[in-house]
């Protein structure tokens, strides 16, 4: 299968098929499946997602599993791009996933988080449109939360006047909800809003960004707002530096990437500031998590990678509350999740949304001179 790998060795896959007495004796393994942009132009992303997951795994193994069952990993790579939401639900769903983390891409989960569900398959997703919503949790910011955050940073800057890029391209669900939102509160403070449709960057000819941030600056506005994922983000943050504009910008979520500023540089990066989560480095939460990813992968990890540790480890609490991977018990246990220890700090779960109530980590930030994402404000 070219966009699915299991990740167990296959002789200890055959000694599985071959033993259906272990099976019997409720013994089988626990499979869990990572869906992420493993490959493609946010890899660097869904590498950090995985590996946040095989660290949980290799963790828990290492005590003898959950219920006294292995879990063993199912690997989802749908590149980031909505053509291949089906097709990777498919072939995950096929190799019979207890549960999922993921999709990261909020136009995949739009039309593979209903398959995941409907296979009962029980997802934490990791996207953040809210029409995502639905069976299962979330450890990360939803877009109804992040809104209010950017709200607040660009009102109080005192910005009367906001241009927005926003790619509504087919992969555009997440940039295109969180601008709608944001437009919606700034324009009842009394804010002017300007609306320039982009696409992403793999359809974009030379010069098109250049274009775009043109036709953006003409509006005069106080601030330009990219609703882009990373690397789209990159091109407009160059485009705005080149065209000798002092206007400044701010840039959604999706680009939050450590490839956005060694894309961009350190200085153009610095020409903006992101609605966002630091690395995990910059978590204070997060010390054990850093020094154990270090060790077993040799870097250092990125931003989404501890929350899909968290979101393993918060997966295997509610396994053994409920003593079983059903589908039905073990939703209701992770609805119950409250004041749970996390390496992205305490988790508490909306029991009506299945939203994360709490978001420590969610800040406005800015990139140091030493070429990190830190916060501009306090979160």
């Amino acid at each position: 299968m070219s966009r699915l790998t299991r990740l167990i060795p296959v002789a200890a896959l055959a000694l599985l098929v071959a033993a259906p007495a272990a099976h019997a004796g409720g013994k089988a393994p626990i499979r869990l499946a990572v869906e992420a942009p493993i490959s493609g132009p946010q890899s660097s992303n869904g590498v950090d997602m995985l590996r946040g997951v095989q660290l949980a795994v290799r963790q828990v193994n290492a005590k003898g599993g959950v219920l006294g069952r292995k879990v063993v990993l199912i690997k989802g790579d749908d590149k980031g791009d909505s053509a291949n939401a089906v097709s990777v639900a498919d072939d995950v769903v096929a190799e019979g996933p207890d549960a999922i983390i993921g999709p990261y891409n909020s136009s995949v989960g739009l039309l593979n988080l209903p398959l995941y569900r409907k296979a009962r398959v029980t997802p934490l997703w990791m996207t953040s449109n809210d029409d995502t919503q639905g069976a299962g949790i979330t450890l990360q910011p939803m877009n109804s939360q992040v809104a209010p955050v950017e709200a607040s940073y660009l009102l109080g800057k005192g910005y009367d006047k906001v241009t927005m890029l926003v790619d509504t391209s087919a992969n555009g669900a997440y940039t295109k909800g969180i601008a709608e939102q944001l437009r919606s509160l700034l324009e009842a403070k009394g804010v002017t809003v300007n609306w320039v449709q982009i696409v992403e960057m793999a359809d974009a000819a030379d010069g098109y960004y250049a274009t775009k941030v043109a036709e953006a600056l003409a509006n005069s506005a106080d601030v330009i707002y990219s609703s882009t994922y990373f690397p789209e983000g990159v091109e407009i943050a160059k485009a705005i530096v080149a065209s000798g504009s002092a206007t400044p910008c701010h840039m959604s979520l999706g680009n939050i990437d450590a490839g956005f500023i060694s894309g961009a540089g350190i200085s153009t990066s610095q020409r903006c500031t992101f609605t966002g989560v630091p690395e995990a480095t910059r978590l204070p939460s997060a010390r054990r998590f850093v020094k154990a990813y270090r060790k077993a992968f040799k870097t250092a990890p990125g931003v989404w990678g501890v929350f899909t540790y968290d979101s393993a480890n918060v997966l295997f609490r509610a396994i053994r509350r409920a003593h079983s991977t059903n589908y039905t018990k073990v939703l209701r246990q992770l609805r119950r999740t409250k004041n749970v220890p996390g390496q992205t700090g305490k988790i508490t779960i909306s029991p009506k949304t299945g939203y994360r109530k709490t978001l420590p980590f969610l800040g406005v930030l800015q990139v140091s001179s030493a070429g990190n994402f830190v916060f501009a404000t306090a979160p």
